[in-house]
């Protein structure tokens, strides 16, 4: 006969803590009471819990590609309804965000990219999540709620509203924010733009809607995908960037050399080797022209600045951060220094076993990988190290009734941010 213990710890399986990191029992909950009716059951009985959240087992902060990746393999392991619970600075679920500078800043008649089409598991294939997938599966949701600050002796997370939330297992998957020019230097005027979510989007279309001229700050991925997008509105567009050519972190000159006349070709103009002294604003406050460290000046409507990301620590310091790569360091099944918190995607300073050393990678295919993985080390005797290839790629000129369309992939060391 089972005894009134092991009925117990498998009841809290359904909306409880996790088995690999127990609750406190000062937190809330009484112990289970017996009832007198039926042979070997019982009836739980508890005092209400000053929880604002019903799935308390493992909770997810972040609502990226990581957290919709995670989230599917919790599904596929039967251990998401009732168990999960995903904490949100969005107002939508987690969807493939390299869509947004890829497919989503096209005008409507070049058929741009729109949600629910892009959420997250298509981009691998999968299925699509969208916010009734994650209420099927009995997924808690809370949407444009940050993440505050967390009590690691008490296992409890505060979020912007003040809302209170218990956890079991936590996974910080929080991404990254945009690097941002200095305000003093004109950073926030308005016209300005910095792209990391469909907010950032809809602003910069809604921009482009009476922008004539365009400056793009930043030679990177995101950079050059604006600038793609760009042409579709037939915009006059200057891209800016300090190095000697574009992507250099991972193009040779002469690869780069025949991407920027392919960019040519479509109309880009190219300003290189000199940095932003300042943006200045015309006389309704509004960004009218970008002053370069060499002298000269360029007019403008707009300026969308992409020049990297920093990992979003925000309240998880204590957690354990890298200092030499940023973001929060963990093993190679993406744990913590502290028993039961996580961390993945993005943020994750991990163990890169293959060139042996400590990487963060800022892309959607670790994003992907490290979550998958993470779940299966959580939720099974999964203890393998994470082996992961750097893998990075773009499409650019994909909009409709483009004369030519481009892609390409990397494999390997190049990219990859590490020391």
């Amino acid at each position: 006969m089972a005894s009134a213990s092991s009925f117990a710890a498998a009841a809290s399986l359904k909306r409880g803590v996790s088995p690999w990191r127990p609750e406190p029992p000062a937190l809330g909950r009484t112990t289970p009471r017996r009832s007198s009716i039926g042979l070997g059951c019982f009836r739980r009985s508890y005092v209400a819990a000053a929880f604002d959240n019903e799935n308390r087992e493992f909770v997810i902060v972040g609502g990226g590609n990581a957290a919709g990746y995670a989230a599917r393999t919790f599904v596929e392991h039967g251990m998401a309804d009732g168990r999960l619970c995903i904490v949100s600075k969005e107002a939508h679920a987690p969807y493939e965000r390299p869509a947004l500078t890829k497919g989503y800043l096209f005008p409507l008649e070049k058929k741009p990219a729109r949600l629910p089409g892009f959420h997250t598991c298509v981009g691998s294939g999968g299925e699509r999540q969208t916010a009734e997938w994650y209420k099927e599966k009995g997924i808690e949701m809370l949407h444009e709620d940050p993440v505050t600050s967390i009590d690691i002796d008490k296992q409890t997370l505060t979020t912007d509203s003040g809302k209170l939330l218990k956890y079991g297992s936590l996974i910080i998957a929080t991404g990254c924010t945009a690097s941002r020019l200095p305000e003093k230097i004109g950073g926030s005027l308005p016209g300005v733009h910095y792209i990391r979510d469909v907010a950032d989007a809809n602003s910069l279309i809604s921009s482009w809607e009476k922008t004539k001229k365009l400056v793009v700050v930043g030679g990177g991925y995101i950079g050059m995908e604006v600038a793609a997008a760009a042409v579709a509105w037939k915009l006059n567009t200057t891209i800016i960037f300090p190095e000697n050519h574009l992507l250099q972190r991972l193009f040779t000159p002469s690869l780069a050399q025949r991407y920027e006349e392919f960019y040519k070709d479509n109309g880009v103009k190219f300003v290189k080797g000199t940095s932003i002294k300042h943006l200045e604003a015309g006389s309704d406050g509004h960004v009218c022209s970008v002053k370069l460290e060499d002298g000269s000046t360029i007019e403008t409507d707009t300026v969308v600045v992409g020049i990297g990301a920093k990992p979003a620590v925000g309240p998880f310091e204590r957690v354990g951060l890298n200092t030499s790569v940023g973001g929060i360091q963990v093993d190679s099944q993406f744990r913590t220094k502290i028993p039961g918190i996580f961390a993945i995607g993005d943020v994750a300073a991990f163990p890169l076993k293959i060139y042996d050393r400590i990487a963060r990678v800022e892309h959607v295919d670790h994003a992907r990988r490290s979550a998958q993985h993470c779940a299966k080390s959580i939720l099974t005797a999964q203890s393998h190290t994470y082996d992961y290839l750097p893998y990075f790629y773009s499409r650019v000129f994909e909009y409709e009734g483009s004369p030519r369309k481009l892609w390409w992939q990397f494999f390997g060391d190049n990219g990859i941010i590490c020391y």
